[in-house]
């Protein structure tokens, strides 16, 4: 981004504007990476990465998880709308994303479907809204006409963040004056210690080390709001889906147990395991930042979707009017039946 902070208006133009572009590509028959009709199934997935990280699909991969099932690095994204939108368009064969850019998606009819969850929020891993230690910021009211910052607008941050006012009590003319901002995650400790925003969202190595240098409180995380909760979701078109079933069960199930992998190997041997990940795929990456690497956060075990997921970033959008109440389900938007993880 060429500047720390757009509005919020132009954010979601853009972002909408992303959406109707996707959902006109799959409607159009654009959808390139799923393949022809017939033949031999697709086993080479294309996918985007993220710079000095190893995601689950990556980790399956190198454990061995995903049989004759490989995978084509195709570049890195630090956008989930992004990700899912090049997954819908047929860019790839599988994005992430939070699961309210998947409703967002979904609403504008892109035949997708989520198969397994793909991060979320515990004691480990959090995103945390914080405050200089003297800010008289204490509560949800005291957010009326402050900046927040945070990675990007219409996602899990600024749904934790509505759901904090609504919790607070603030109605929501009053919710309508605390102004969210978009700010990169490296720069936004610089903007909150430089006194640019009020209020910053932090999550991973960028929190642990503006805690580290001290002068900085929580007013509230995520995992406080709603306990330990999956929040995005690896999504698949239902063309591919169709098409490629055993492949699909493959990756799913290989994602699936790299997520229990993860949450039963002591962390040392699994930050080992993923630092020596990224220095074999050779992208000249820094791998500091992977040795604060803590969780992935997935609540349910082996990443198994449930109807839970999704309400809450319905409602949450049903309540803003960025979709139609009652225009789509919850079973609607995932399957497990892919998901072959603890099933004998």
């Amino acid at each position: 981004m060429s500047a720390a902070f757009t509005t919020t208006r132009t954010s979601r133009r853009q972002f909408l504007t992303l959406l109707g572009i996707s959902a006109a590509a799959v409607s159009c028959g654009t959808a390139t990476a799923n393949g022809g009709s017939g033949g031999a199934q697709i086993t080479s997935l294309k996918y985007q990465g993220a710079v000095g990280a190893v995601t689950l699909p990556e980790l399956a991969a190198d454990l061995g998880y995903l049989g004759d099932v490989t995978l084509d690095w195709v570049g890195n994204t630090i956008s989930g709308p992004q990700d899912i939108q090049s997954a819908a368009t047929g860019q790839t064969h599988f994005g992430s994303a939070f699961n309210g850019a998947v409703i967002k998606l979904a609403s504008t009819k892109a035949p997708i479907k989520a198969v397994i969850s793909s991060y979320g929020s515990d004691q480990y891993s959090y995103g945390g809204y914080y405050v200089l230690e003297d800010s008289p910021i204490r509560s949800a009211r005291d957010l009326i006409g402050k900046k927040v910052g945070m990675n990007t607008l219409g996602a899990h941050y600024q749904a934790l963040l509505d759901i904090y006012l609504s919790r607070g009590g603030l109605s929501k003319e009053d919710a309508a004056k605390v102004e969210p901002l978009v700010v990169p995650p490296v720069n936004t400790e610089q903007s909150l210690r430089a006194k640019q925003i009020e209020v910053g969202v932090l999550t991973g190595v960028l929190r642990d080390k503006a805690l580290a240098t001290g002068g900085i409180r929580p007013l509230f995380t995520d995992v406080e709001l709603l306990g330990p909760f999956s929040a995005g979701t690896y999504i698949m078109t239902e063309r591919f889906i169709k098409q490629n079933p055993d492949t699909v069960r493959t990756f799913v199930t290989g994602v699936a147990k790299a997520i229990e992998w993860s949450g039963t190997t002591p962390r040392e041997e699994a930050i080992a395991r993923m630092t020596e990940i990224v220095k074999k795929r050779g992208r000249n990456e820094d791998t500091a930042t992977l040795q604060f690497w803590r969780s992935y956060g997935v609540a349910e075990t082996g990443g198994r979707i449930q109807d839970k997921s999704f309400q809450l970033w319905l409602d949450w959008l049903g309540d803003r009017g960025e979709i139609k109440k009652g225009q789509l389900k919850a079973a609607d938007l995932y399957t497990n039946e892919f998901n072959g993880h603890g099933k004998g």
